[in-house]
């Protein structure tokens, strides 16, 4: 992340390409997934292995990455997966122009609207459902990826403590509760979500959509809200009939 942000045209940019030799091959998978969840781009990851550049590759909805990585299959040695996840294998002295053309490629491919992340709610939840057992029950439905995406939630009517603050340039970090019951707190980060700084100062309440993930700190693991959206007031995000449906099911 610190990576990215550190480029000049971070925000102009359609896709993301990062090699560094020292990254683990076991784990470039799940962080390309993580800074697609932060840059809404197609994203690929990549370490050094057996002298090659090799790496995993993410795709946002309704993207073909599979065809994109194609059109660049005379810089690669090989590469293979399908619309949304795929690993490819490159010479080192490859990756540079290999993330041009990738970038030039996304460009001409990809429409204008699929550069908007699309978030499905899975199911609305009070604060006072969000606790260890469900936690547990989530990480039974994992691993997540494009197949099996991370179960999105929906809780309306929240207020901060008072302390929400930006950090880097453009992230919120909040601490989250319901008025219905203020001992029950959540932190929260918001990435790319400073513009809703006004809102959450102004004491209103509002709603948010999140994920939700285990923080370990000292020997401790509390919960933490990953927050996708936020709106003013409690009617700005709906579940839709389907997503109803699919989790019913």
């Amino acid at each position: 992340m610190e990576r990215i942000s550190l480029q000049p045209d971070v925000d102009e940019r359609w896709s993301t390409v990062l090699f560094d030799k020292s990254w683990h091959k076991g784990v470039i998978g799940i962080v390309a997934s993580r800074v697609i969840e932060h840059y809404y781009r197609p994203t690929i990851i990549l370490t050094e292995s057996n002298g090659k550049a090799a790496g995993s590759a993410r795709s946002v909805k309704d993207f073909d990455l599979y065809e994109a990585i194609g059109a660049c299959s005379d810089l690669l040695e090989q590469y293979g997966g399908h619309m949304y996840a795929a690993g490819l294998t490159m010479p080192i002295e490859n990756v540079e122009k290999f993330a041009e053309r990738f970038e030039q490629v996304v460009r001409e491919r990809m429409r204008p609207e699929q550069r908007i992340p699309v978030e499905e709610v899975d199911l609305e939840l009070s604060f006072e459902d969000v606790n260890p057992k469900l936690m547990s029950t989530l990480n039974h439905m994992g691993p997540f990826g494009p197949g099996n995406m991370k179960p999105v939630f929906l809780t309306r009517g929240v207020v901060d403590s008072g302390g929400a603050r930006v950090v880097g340039e453009a992230h919120l970090k909040m601490s989250l509760f319901h008025p219905s019951d203020p001992s029950k707190r959540f932190e929260a980060i918001a990435f790319r979500q400073a513009h809703h700084d006004e809102l959450i100062h102004s004491g209103e309440p509002f709603s948010v959509l999140y994920t939700i993930e285990e923080n370990e700190w000292q020997g401790r693991t509390s919960l933490q809200l990953n927050v996708k959206d936020i709106k003013a007031g409690t009617d700005g995000l709906l579940v839709s009939e389907e997503s109803k449906a699919f989790t019913q099911a």
